[in-house]
Protein backbone atom coordinates (compact mmCIF):
# COMPACT_ATOMS: atom_id res chain seq x y z
CA UNK A 1 0.00 0.00 0.00
CA UNK A 2 1.42 3.47 -0.91
CA UNK A 3 2.54 5.57 2.01
CA UNK A 4 0.78 8.78 2.95
CA UNK A 5 2.24 12.00 1.51
CA UNK A 6 5.45 12.91 3.27
CA UNK A 7 6.03 15.96 5.42
CA UNK A 8 6.22 19.44 4.01
CA UNK A 9 9.08 21.56 5.30
CA UNK A 10 8.63 25.31 5.00
CA UNK A 11 10.49 28.48 5.87
CA UNK A 12 9.22 30.43 8.86
CA UNK A 13 5.76 31.94 8.50
CA UNK A 14 4.58 35.36 9.48
CA UNK A 15 2.33 35.49 12.55
CA UNK A 16 -1.29 35.16 11.54
CA UNK A 17 -0.45 33.20 8.37
CA UNK A 18 -3.50 31.74 6.62
CA UNK A 19 -4.25 30.29 3.20
CA UNK A 20 -2.01 32.17 0.77
CA UNK A 21 -4.72 32.21 -1.88
CA UNK A 22 -6.49 34.83 0.19
CA UNK A 23 -5.39 38.29 -0.86
CA UNK A 24 -2.74 39.99 1.26
CA UNK A 25 -0.87 36.89 2.44
CA UNK A 26 2.23 35.08 1.30
CA UNK A 27 2.11 32.97 -1.84
CA UNK A 28 3.06 29.35 -1.29
CA UNK A 29 5.79 27.84 -3.47
CA UNK A 30 6.25 24.06 -3.47
CA UNK A 31 9.52 22.35 -4.40
CA UNK A 32 8.40 18.78 -5.12
CA UNK A 33 10.91 15.95 -5.53
CA UNK A 34 9.44 13.05 -7.50
CA UNK A 35 10.91 9.55 -7.86
CA UNK A 36 11.80 6.28 -6.18
CA UNK A 37 15.00 6.44 -4.13
CA UNK A 38 15.24 2.63 -4.14
CA UNK A 39 16.19 2.64 -7.82
CA UNK A 40 19.30 4.74 -8.09
CA UNK A 41 19.02 7.63 -10.54
CA UNK A 42 15.22 7.46 -10.40
CA UNK A 43 15.48 8.96 -6.92
CA UNK A 44 17.21 12.17 -7.98
CA UNK A 45 14.06 14.24 -7.34
CA UNK A 46 13.69 13.35 -3.64
CA UNK A 47 17.46 13.48 -3.09
CA UNK A 48 17.69 16.95 -4.65
CA UNK A 49 14.73 18.20 -2.63
CA UNK A 50 16.49 16.96 0.51
CA UNK A 51 19.70 18.71 -0.54
CA UNK A 52 17.94 22.03 -1.16
CA UNK A 53 16.30 21.81 2.27
CA UNK A 54 19.59 21.19 4.04
CA UNK A 55 21.73 23.58 1.98
CA UNK A 56 19.63 26.74 1.64
CA UNK A 57 17.35 29.08 3.51
CA UNK A 58 14.78 31.26 1.78
CA UNK A 59 13.35 34.65 2.66
CA UNK A 60 10.72 36.73 0.93
CA UNK A 61 8.10 39.32 1.80
CA UNK A 62 5.75 37.76 -0.76
CA UNK A 63 6.45 34.02 -0.82
CA UNK A 64 6.81 31.00 1.42
CA UNK A 65 8.89 28.07 0.19
CA UNK A 66 7.85 24.51 1.06
CA UNK A 67 9.85 21.40 0.19
CA UNK A 68 8.42 17.91 -0.19
CA UNK A 69 9.55 14.43 -1.17
CA UNK A 70 6.58 13.32 -3.25
CA UNK A 71 8.04 9.89 -3.94
CA UNK A 72 5.82 7.99 -6.39
CA UNK A 73 2.49 9.10 -4.91
CA UNK A 74 1.23 10.67 -8.15
CA UNK A 75 -2.55 11.20 -7.85
CA UNK A 76 -2.38 11.24 -4.06
CA UNK A 77 -0.52 14.55 -4.45
CA UNK A 78 -3.49 16.28 -6.09
CA UNK A 79 -4.90 17.79 -2.90
CA UNK A 80 -1.45 19.09 -1.97
CA UNK A 81 -0.48 20.55 -5.36
CA UNK A 82 -3.77 22.43 -5.67
CA UNK A 83 -3.11 24.27 -2.39
CA UNK A 84 0.00 25.96 -3.76
CA UNK A 85 0.38 29.05 -5.92
CA UNK A 86 3.41 27.76 -7.83
CA UNK A 87 5.16 24.36 -8.05
CA UNK A 88 8.69 23.33 -9.01
CA UNK A 89 8.99 19.62 -9.85
CA UNK A 90 12.36 17.84 -9.71
CA UNK A 91 12.28 14.53 -11.58
CA UNK A 92 13.64 12.32 -14.34
CA UNK A 93 12.46 12.86 -17.90
CA UNK A 94 12.57 10.79 -21.07
CA UNK A 95 13.93 12.34 -24.27
CA UNK A 96 14.74 10.29 -27.35
CA UNK A 97 18.41 10.36 -28.41
CA UNK A 98 19.44 12.39 -25.33
CA UNK A 99 22.51 11.65 -23.23
CA UNK A 100 22.49 10.53 -19.61
CA UNK A 101 22.80 13.62 -17.42
CA UNK A 102 21.20 16.07 -19.86
CA UNK A 103 19.00 18.53 -17.94
CA UNK A 104 15.75 20.05 -19.22
CA UNK A 105 14.05 23.02 -17.54
CA UNK A 106 10.62 24.09 -18.78
CA UNK A 107 7.13 25.22 -17.83
CA UNK A 108 4.43 22.56 -17.93
CA UNK A 109 2.27 24.68 -20.22
CA UNK A 110 5.19 24.93 -22.66
CA UNK A 111 6.53 21.37 -22.73
CA UNK A 112 9.20 20.94 -25.45
CA UNK A 113 8.24 18.53 -28.23
CA UNK A 114 11.26 16.36 -27.40
CA UNK A 115 9.88 15.36 -23.97
CA UNK A 116 8.44 11.85 -24.37
CA UNK A 117 6.85 11.23 -20.92
CA UNK A 118 7.19 7.47 -21.43
CA UNK A 119 10.06 6.69 -19.08
CA UNK A 120 9.41 5.11 -15.70
CA UNK A 121 5.93 4.30 -14.42
CA UNK A 122 6.00 7.16 -11.91
CA UNK A 123 6.89 9.58 -14.72
CA UNK A 124 3.78 8.61 -16.68
CA UNK A 125 1.61 8.77 -13.55
CA UNK A 126 2.92 12.24 -12.68
CA UNK A 127 2.05 13.50 -16.15
CA UNK A 128 -1.46 12.09 -15.78
CA UNK A 129 -1.77 13.73 -12.37
CA UNK A 130 -0.84 17.17 -13.72
CA UNK A 131 -3.18 16.74 -16.69
CA UNK A 132 -6.02 15.76 -14.35
CA UNK A 133 -5.50 18.84 -12.17
CA UNK A 134 -5.32 21.00 -15.29
CA UNK A 135 -8.63 19.57 -16.54
CA UNK A 136 -10.21 20.53 -13.21
CA UNK A 137 -8.90 24.08 -13.65
CA UNK A 138 -6.91 23.94 -10.42
CA UNK A 139 -3.35 23.58 -11.70
CA UNK A 140 -1.00 26.33 -10.48
CA UNK A 141 1.97 27.37 -12.64
CA UNK A 142 4.31 24.36 -12.74
CA UNK A 143 7.99 24.44 -13.65
CA UNK A 144 9.74 21.12 -14.28
CA UNK A 145 13.47 20.49 -13.93
CA UNK A 146 14.24 17.03 -15.25
CA UNK A 147 17.29 14.95 -16.01
CA UNK A 148 17.96 11.97 -18.27
CA UNK A 149 18.79 9.03 -15.95
CA UNK A 150 20.70 5.86 -16.64
CA UNK A 151 18.65 2.69 -16.95
CA UNK A 152 16.32 2.63 -13.95
CA UNK A 153 14.29 0.04 -12.11
CA UNK A 154 16.75 -2.86 -12.51
CA UNK A 155 18.82 -2.90 -9.33
CA UNK A 156 17.89 -1.67 -5.88
CA UNK A 157 20.34 0.98 -4.67
CA UNK A 158 20.28 4.34 -2.94
CA UNK A 159 23.33 5.48 -4.91
CA UNK A 160 23.38 7.78 -7.94
CA UNK A 161 25.58 7.38 -11.00
CA UNK A 162 28.40 9.87 -11.42
CA UNK A 163 26.65 11.40 -14.45
CA UNK A 164 23.55 12.18 -12.38
CA UNK A 165 25.57 13.51 -9.44
CA UNK A 166 27.21 15.95 -11.86
CA UNK A 167 23.89 16.81 -13.50
CA UNK A 168 22.35 17.49 -10.08
CA UNK A 169 24.51 20.62 -9.87
CA UNK A 170 22.83 21.98 -13.00
CA UNK A 171 19.39 21.01 -11.66
CA UNK A 172 20.13 22.69 -8.33
CA UNK A 173 21.31 25.87 -10.05
CA UNK A 174 18.18 25.92 -12.24
CA UNK A 175 15.94 25.61 -9.18
CA UNK A 176 17.73 28.43 -7.37
CA UNK A 177 17.68 30.64 -10.47
CA UNK A 178 13.93 30.07 -10.80
CA UNK A 179 13.29 30.97 -7.15
CA UNK A 180 15.38 34.13 -7.47
CA UNK A 181 13.45 35.09 -10.61
CA UNK A 182 10.28 35.37 -8.50
CA UNK A 183 11.99 37.58 -5.90
CA UNK A 184 12.92 34.92 -3.33
CA UNK A 185 16.20 35.57 -1.55
CA UNK A 186 18.35 32.44 -1.34
CA UNK A 187 21.15 32.03 1.19
CA UNK A 188 23.50 29.05 1.32
CA UNK A 189 23.86 27.75 4.87
CA UNK A 190 26.00 24.66 4.13
CA UNK A 191 28.50 23.78 1.42
CA UNK A 192 27.24 20.30 0.54
CA UNK A 193 26.37 18.30 -2.57
CA UNK A 194 23.74 15.69 -3.35
CA UNK A 195 26.26 12.96 -2.55
CA UNK A 196 26.29 14.13 1.07
CA UNK A 197 22.56 13.53 1.59
CA UNK A 198 21.96 10.21 -0.16
CA UNK A 199 22.12 8.25 3.05
CA UNK A 200 19.36 10.10 4.88
CA UNK A 201 16.81 11.13 2.25
CA UNK A 202 14.38 8.42 3.37
CA UNK A 203 14.60 9.41 7.04
CA UNK A 204 14.33 13.10 6.17
CA UNK A 205 11.23 12.59 4.07
CA UNK A 206 9.48 10.67 6.85
CA UNK A 207 9.56 13.46 9.40
CA UNK A 208 12.95 12.89 11.00
CA UNK A 209 14.18 16.40 10.15
CA UNK A 210 15.78 18.59 12.71
CA UNK A 211 15.29 21.90 10.93
CA UNK A 212 12.47 23.98 9.54
CA UNK A 213 8.82 24.00 10.41
CA UNK A 214 6.31 21.49 9.15
CA UNK A 215 3.71 23.03 6.86
CA UNK A 216 0.47 21.37 5.86
CA UNK A 217 -1.90 22.77 3.24
CA UNK A 218 -4.18 25.35 4.83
Amino acid sequence: MPEAPNHLICNDRLPGYVNSKKRGYKLKILILGIGNILFGDEGIGPHLANLIHKKYEFTSDEHEVCIMDGGTLAQRLITIITEFDRVIILDCVKVDDADIGDVYSFDFDKVPDCIAWNGSAHEVEMLQTLQMIDMMGDLPPVHIIGVIPSVIGENTTFMLTEEIKEASITMENEAIKYLESISIKVKEKRNITVGDVLGNTYAASHGERSEGSVCSPQ
